[in-house]
């Protein structure tokens, strides 16, 4: 092989391995957010750009929820939310606010993801009681 063989794949490596460390190792700070109560139902504004912020939603159970997503991209991957354990897969239309609705029956970690399984997020929802206070931080879930 030439040098410039060399360096060619010396350089093609280096992107691979780029590549592969962004989309597997790469976890910027996750963010939680608590539900706002608005009228007995609890409210989250979620943007879609590039991953969902909040990464991780905290809800109370046997409460109803009201998940605002505004996707902020045209990317294929973003365009479709899906939580599995509650049936829901809704379609989420560029650059507008979808309104996902549903009541989370008891405490648990929910996955929440996209389309392709590439953005993913986690709902953790906690018993309905009334010495309830927010999450200290938020949980950590990334695989």
């Amino acid at each position: 092989m030439t040098l410039a063989q060399y360096i060619v794949t010396a350089v093609g490596l280096a992107a691979i391995a780029g590549v592969l460390w962004y989309f597997l190792f790469s976890r910027g700070s996750p963010v939680a957010a608590q539900a706002t109560a608005e009228g007995g139902v609890q409210e989250v504004r979620v943007i879609v750009k590039g991953g969902y912020t909040p990464d991780t939603i905290v809800v109370q159970a046997a409460k109803p929820v009201r998940l605002q997503f505004y996707r902020d991209e045209t990317a294929e991957c973003s365009e479709r939310v899906v939580f599995e354990q509650f049936g829901i897969d809704v379609p989420l239309p560029a650059f507008q606010t979808t309104t996902v609705e549903f009541t989370p029956p008891e405490p648990g970690e929910f996955r929440f993801r996209c389309g392709m399984n590439m953005l993913k997020g986690l709902l953790v929802v906690e018993p309905a009681t009334a010495d309830r206070r927010p999450a200290a931080s938020p949980h950590k879930f990334h695989e």
